[in-house]
């Protein structure tokens, strides 16, 4: 099988390569947000969003969660397994935040009781809308019983992920994550986790993530190299 792009996106490019099973994840050094409406190159993105998805994949591998994480190959690439996606973001709220808090009219920075997990249907023309358990069902994107565990795989990343970024000073906010079916069928992590997808707060309520793209905040790749050297405490 000869290299061939097989998808371009906002973050990344995803190649073929000469095992059908693999696949090479390119990260690439542009930033979006609202949905590509707003769009700049970042010289140094990649290389960071590399590094850092990476670094937490490995360690997600590590404890346990399955992954399609193999290895980073270089500064902007890393080999994943090819997974078929399901065709939904999955996000986790600890803390109010985004759009969360405009569709609530409340205030951003609110503790949540209980972590709230929400599915969003990843569908770019419709602008990913915010679906609930029946429609997932409706859409025959996954059964109940895959819908039960990823809401519960997702809270016990959450655990992990909540415990690693507290110790290094770091408020988790919320995240997004996507499942695939690997080519034995069963749903493992797959996509990334970087500061493109989750908000990270330190602890006098700076944002540490892509919010500071998104609101003009400063400049993203300083942020984002500062992430990468606090995870370093964690080796």
């Amino acid at each position: 099988m000869s290299i061939n792009l097989l998808y371009s996106g906002k973050a990344k490019d995803i190649f073929s390569t000469k095992d059908e099973d693999v696949i090479i994840a390119h990260y690439k050094d542009q930033a979006t947000a609202f949905n590509g409406v707003k769009k700049e190159q970042i010289e140094g993105k990649g290389i960071l969003n590399n590094q850092i998805s990476s670094f937490i994949f490995e360690k997600l591998n590590a404890a346990g969660v399955e992954t399609h994480f193999i290895e980073k190959i270089s500064d902007t690439d890393q080999l994943n397994k090819k997974v078929n996606i399901i065709p939904l973001e999955v996000v986790l709220r600890n803390y109010t935040a985004g759009s969360f808090s405009k569709r609530f009219g409340v205030e951003e920075g609110i503790k949540l009781e209980t972590p709230i997990v929400e599915f969003y249907y990843k569908n770019d023309d419709l602008d990913d809308p915010f679906i609930n358990d029946e429609h997932v069902k409706f859409l025959q994107i996954a059964t109940d019983e895959e819908i039960v565990f990823l809401k519960e795989e997702t809270r016990r990343i959450n655990e992990l992920l909540s415990d690693w970024f507290r110790q290094i000073g770091l408020k988790l906010i919320d995240f997004k994550v996507e499942f695939g079916f690997d080519k034995d069928g069963k749903i493992i992590l797959a996509d990334e986790f970087s500061p493109d997808n989750c908000r990270l707060w330190d602890a006098n309520g700076h944002h540490m993530d892509k919010d500071v793209f998104r609101r003009g905040l400063g400049k993203l790749t300083d942020v984002y190299e500062t992430v990468w050297e606090k995870l370093q405490v964690l080796k």
